[in-house]
């Protein structure tokens, strides 16, 4: 203990710890004034000063080059460690800053951030492409402070091979934003994160390297400190307290959509400033969005297909406070940066208390109260489990993937390795990536090659990381009738040690929410929500390399042999007729005549789309044709025979099955799809249809190809217009 003392004593009267940094001493104080004043001017607030974790992080980044990851609640301000560090490191003559960040509304707030602190950024990603070569210009000439980069160009071939070597050799700090990204046990993995692995292996000695995150629980921690750790010695660890004092959480429990959506339409204006209404699908987003703008809400929906000047103007509008609320999906999310967010509602609860956590972080982070409510409906774990449907796929699937591949012995490209593997695009793109990382296949310009390097698939690995989502959802549900305080449920779900009860919540006490809903606002809910009809886009072109596969099919779908857009009665993914839907194709549901409620919706959709008024109406049709099915005959034969007698049709033919025992390939590709369908049908009296303006009825339609091979046939048989009608858009 005297040794201990005499020590300290002997560093008191030395003065001011000092370091030494590329050579030269720099005072501990002085540097963390300067950082302070970069502060000040990142937030505009004279007054402003570093938290202790801050400082640490930004010193061991600074003065230490060490490897850093911070675990900190949404809104402590994680990007003013990252922008101060670089301030200081590149006063003192290092490198660019590179940042690995996920999703484009958070660049674009970052570079907003940087600019208010004197910092040059710019970025790399998807929406830019013809400003590449001149950002790469501006980087190699030492002219950029700041480069964000998409996790996805870390593959591209262009810039993994020609780009990155030289940031990776110049680079003054790396970091890696929504570090949860990185871990398959986190609750937003990405394939292309875990590539940051490599980036990190290449750089030279001494670059320090920071990855942030609001959402890691214990394991996600241990996962992404362990990838990130170096050679010398274990990544600093700094994970503090996930409550957020102007959060006020809690949960309205309603019997059924309409009056959910009344509540919502009732309750919205009692809701401070401006906010975000989560919903769980694309479809959900837009029917949810045309109600309240029908009740005279300004609002806009905004998902993964918004057109990109679309998403740009609806993030102004929602930083102006120019509508109410974006009604969105998790593609608003991580980042998205409104200090004044009133409020975050969920018509819907996500699959994870930590993906709630981190979606409704977005709000309160600069007012002293924001209303955090789930309005949980039991369709949700229907939308769970289908995107659970969508993991890493089974083992024969890797490797006829790896053997195509294999025998090719040439890149090939995704449309051209689609037709010939049991995989959608998508998934076969997310699983070469996740291939790409373990060192089994390599992008290369043209495609994708097999490496030959040998590959076992982790099943038991696999199953963990399904199990662990499983639990998770058991979590979400628990979170929908705890008894205890939300906020504590939340963090002990995030291994916060310090979880205690918040004092705000519904539970606690500290939020009264009214449950009450208008009896007439739930019916004009009802109302809306029970107008069916939403188009059917028509097929017009065929799936690339089909030749490939036995199928003398490819190009442009002529406009002779193409079906019109056609009807169905709604989304199996939406809300209203969805629910119905669903229930009707379920798995394992009986084959049997269409529900009541469901033919009325059908014959209402076909009125509305004869007598449309706007231009799309249908002209007087002749006489309908039906496909037979091998699992619902009665069901398509019952929906297309009473539409015929409603409107005094005949039935002129249908498609019987050539082979009605065997199941064409279902849930893959475009490709597999068509060619499971395009020599299934037969069509029973071909001279029926000449001359004549046909609705073509189905049961449902997924992909499109069993329609635009049915259309096909009627038109080079000589009918003059086909119509689809289906009940149901999966």
């Amino acid at each position: 203990v005297d040794a201990v003392m005499d020590g300290a004593a002997a560093i008191a009267d030395a003065g001011p710890t000092r370091w030494s940094i590329d050579g030269s001493d720099v005072d501990r104080v002085r540097l963390r004034e300067e950082a302070e004043a970069h502060l000040r001017e990142l937030v505009g607030d004279p007054a402003a000063l570093l938290r202790e974790d801050q400082w640490t992080a930004i010193e061991a980044l600074v003065v230490d080059r060490r490897r850093a990851l911070v675990v900190q609640r949404t809104g402590w301000g994680k990007s003013a460690v990252y922008f101060v560090a670089t301030a200081l490191l590149r006063a003192r003559g290092a490198g660019p800053t590179v940042i690995i960040s996920p999703l484009l509304s958070l660049m674009r707030n970052q570079i907003s951030a940087a600019a208010r602190a004197g910092i040059r950024a710019v970025t790399i990603n998807s929406a830019n492409a013809e400003e590449w070569s001149k950002v790469h210009s501006a980087v190699r000439a030492g002219e950029v402070d700041v480069l964000l980069v998409s996790p996805e160009r870390l593959n591209n071939p262009g810039f993994r091979d020609e780009v990155l070597p030289h940031l990776a050799e110049t680079a003054g700090l790396v970091v890696i934003d929504e570090a949860h990204c990185i871990s398959d046990w986190g609750h937003d993995f990405r394939p292309d994160y875990r590539r940051i692995r490599t980036l990190l292996a290449d750089l030279p000695v001494g670059v320090p390297v920071l990855a942030t995150t609001a959402t890691a629980n214990a394991r996600v921690t241990v996962d992404v400190a362990e990838q990130l750790g170096g050679d010398s010695e274990p990544a600093l660890v700094l994970r503090g307290t996930l409550d957020r004092q102007s959060l006020h959480l809690g949960v309205v429990r309603l019997p059924d959509q309409p009056t959910r959506l009344a509540w919502l339409t009732q309750h919205l204006d009692d809701l401070t400033g401006s906010g975000i209404i989560y919903c769980l699908t694309v479809a959900a987003t837009e029917q949810v969005a045309d109600h309240l703008r029908a009740n005279g809400f300004a609002v806009a929906a905004y998902s993964g297909r918004t057109e990109q000047s679309d998403r740009l103007k609806a993030e102004e509008d929602l930083l102006a406070n120019r509508v109410k609320a974006l009604v969105a999906t998790s593609a608003l999310g991580m980042g998205f940066d409104k200090p004044d967010l009133g409020f975050v509602i969920h018509l819907g609860a996500p699959p994870s208390p930590i993906a709630y956590y981190q979606q409704v972080g977005r709000a309160g982070r600069s007012v002293a109260r924001a209303d955090v409510i789930l309005l949980p409906g039991p369709e949700d774990t229907d939308v769970w489990s289908y995107f659970g449907s969508l993991a890493f796929p089974p083992g024969e699937a890797v490797r006829a993937t790896l053997n195509e591949l294999a025998d090719a012995g040439r890149p090939m490209s995704l449309p051209a390795l689609e037709p010939l593997v049991p995989l959608r695009r998508s998934r076969l793109e997310m699983m070469l990536k996740v291939l790409d990382v373990d060192g089994a296949v390599r992008r290369v310009s043209g495609g994708w090659i097999s490496t030959g390097e040998p590959w076992e698939y982790d099943a038991d690995r696999y199953a963990r990381v399904a199990a662990a989502r499983d639990l998770e959802q058991q979590a979400m549900l628990g979170y929908l009738v705890t008894d205890r305080c939300r906020m504590r449920y939340l963090r002990e779900q995030l291994d916060d040690p310090g979880a205690e009860p918040c004092g705000r919540c519904d539970n606690c006490g500290g939020m009264r929410l009214n449950t009450g809903v208008d009896a007439e606002e739930v019916q004009a809910a009802r109302s809306r929500l029970s107008v069916p009809g939403v188009a059917v886009e028509p097929r017009a072109q065929w799936p690339s390399a089909m030749k490939e596969i036995g199928v003398n099919l490819s190009g442009r779908i002529p406009v002779a042999e193409r079906a019109e857009v056609g009807r169905a009665v709604g989304r199996l993914d939406g809300i209203g007729w969805g629910t119905a839907l669903r229930e009707l194709f379920r798995d394992g549901s009986p084959d049997r005549e269409v529900p009541v409620p469901l033919r009325h919706a059908a014959v209402q959709t076909l009125d509305a789309w004869l007598d449309a008024s706007d231009g799309g109406g249908l002209a007087p049709l002749d006489g309908v044709v039906h496909l037979d099915s091998a699992t619902r005959p009665r069901l398509i034969s019952h929906l297309a025979e009473g539409l015929a007698r409603y409107r005094s049709l005949p039935v002129l033919a249908r498609f019987d099955l050539v082979e009605p025992g065997r199941r064409p390939a279902g849930g893959v590709n475009s490709a597999r799809r068509l060619a499971g369908v395009v020599h299934r049908y037969r069509l029973s009296d071909p001279s029926a249809v000449r001359g004549r303006r046909i609705l073509l009825v189905d049961d449902a339609t997924e992909t499109g190809w069993t329609l635009a091979v049915a259309a096909r046939e009627l038109r080079r048989a000589g009918a003059s217009a086909v119509y689809p009608f289906v009940l149901g858009v999966r």
